[in-house]
C-alpha cells in the first residue's frame, strides 16, 4: 500500500468511526448503526454490519480493512471484551488515532524532501550524455573506444549503486507502521471499565497485532507502577504515556530526517559525482584528444 493510499484509507476510517460514535451516543443500537453506515455499499462496512446483526466478531471484519481499520478493530475488541461503553471508547480511540496519524504524516513529510532530492541527483550523471551531444562531443563514438566503453560501463554501474544505496538509506529511516502509544491506549480502555491490570495487558497484547509480551513499551509498566504506588488514576497516566510516546516518535522522526540528509551525501560523493565524470567528462576529453590528434 502506498503512502497516499494508506492516508486515504486512514482518513476514511476516522470519518466512519466518528459517525459510528455519534450514532451510538444517540442511542442507536450497534447493529443498526453499522447497517446505516454500510448503506453506501462499502464491503468492509457491510461485513461489519452483518457480523453485528448476527452476533459475530465485528473486530474480525474490521481487521480485513486497510490502514487504521486494524487499530480500530483492536479498540473495538478490547471494549467489547470488558464491556466498556462503545461510544466513549471510539471517541477516545479516534482522538488518539488522529494524533498518532498526524505524527506519522509529519515524519513522512520530513523524510520526503531529502529522499526526493537524493533521487533527483542520482539521475544527474545520465544528463552527461545529452550534454555531450550539445557540446559537440559524440558519446556513441567515444563508447566505441576501450577507454570510453569502460567509462560508460563504470558510470552506469555507479548510477545503479547510488540508487540502490539511496533507497536502502531511505527505507531504514522510514517510520514503522505501528502507531506510537496505541498499546497504552488499549490498556487504558480495558482499565476504564474495571478490568484488572493483568487482564488489561493480556487483552491489549491479544488484540494489538503488532505488540507481543516481549515488545511492551517500558513506559506502560512505569505508568502502571506509578499508579499503584501513588493511587493516581492508571487510565490518565496511560493516556499521558501514550501522548508522550507520540511526542517522542515525532522528535525521533525529525532527527532521522536530519541524519538522512547527511547520510545521503555519502552515495552522492562516492557514486553520483564519479559517475557524472565518467559519463560526461571522459567522453568530452576523448573527443578533444581525438580532434587534436587526428589532424596530426
Amino acid at each position: 500500500m502506498t503512502a497516499t493510499t494508506r492516508d486515504t484509507a486512514d482518513a476514511t476510517a476516522i470519518e466512519t468511526v466518528m459517525r459510528l460514535a455519534v450514532l451510538l451516543s444517540a442511542g442507536v443500537a450497534a447493529p443498526a448503526a453499522w447497517r446505516h453506515l454500510a448503506h453506501g455499499g462499502d464491503p468492509l462496512l457491510r461485513e461489519a454490519a452483518r457480523a453485528a446483526e448476527n452476533g459475530g466478531d465485528v473486530a474480525a471484519a474490521l481487521r480485513s480493512g486497510r490502514g487504521a481499520w486494524s487499530d480500530i478493530a483492536a479498540a473495538w475488541a478490547v471494549a467489547v471484551a470488558v464491556g466498556a461503553p462503545l461510544a466513549d471508547t471510539l471517541r477516545s480511540a479516534i482522538a488518539a488515532l488522529r494524533d498518532a496519524l498526524e505524527v506519522r504524516a509529519e515524519i513522512t513529510v520530513a523524510l520526503a524532501e531529502p529522499v526526493a532530492t537524493a533521487r533527483l541527483l542520482t539521475w544527474l550523471p545520465l544528463v552527461g550524455v545529452p550534454l555531450g551531444v550539445v557540446l559537440g562531443v559524440d558519446p556513441i563514438r567515444a563508447a566505441g573506444e576501450p577507454i570510453g566503453a569502460g567509462a560508460l560501463a563504470a558510470g552506469i554501474l555507479l548510477v545503479g549503486v547510488s540508487r540502490a544505496w539511496t533507497r536502502r538509506l531511505a527505507r531504514r529511516a522510514r517510520p514503522a507502521d505501528d502507531l506510537p502509544g496505541w498499546y497504552a491506549e488499549l490498556v487504558a480502555v480495558a482499565l476504564s471499565s474495571g478490568a484488572s491490570v493483568e487482564r488489561a495487558r493480556t487483552l491489549a497484547v491479544e488484540h494489538h497485532s503488532r505488540t507481543t509480551t516481549a515488545r511492551i513499551p517500558a513506559g506502560v509498566d512505569a505508568a502502571l507502577e506509578l499508579s499503584m504506588r501513588t493511587g493516581a488514576p492508571a487510565v490518565e497516566l496511560l493516556r499521558g504515556e501514550a501522548w508522550l510516546e507520540r511526542q517522542r516518535a515525532r522528535t525521533d522522526g525529525r532527527h532521522r530526517a536530519a541524519r538522512l540528509s547527511t547520510r545521503l551525501l555519502v552515495p552522492l560523493g562516492v557514486c553520483t559525482l564519479p559517475a557524472f565524470l565518467l559519463l560526461a567528462v571522459v567522453p568530452a576529453v576523448l573527443g578533444v584528444v581525438r580532434s587534436t590528434v587526428l589532424p596530426l
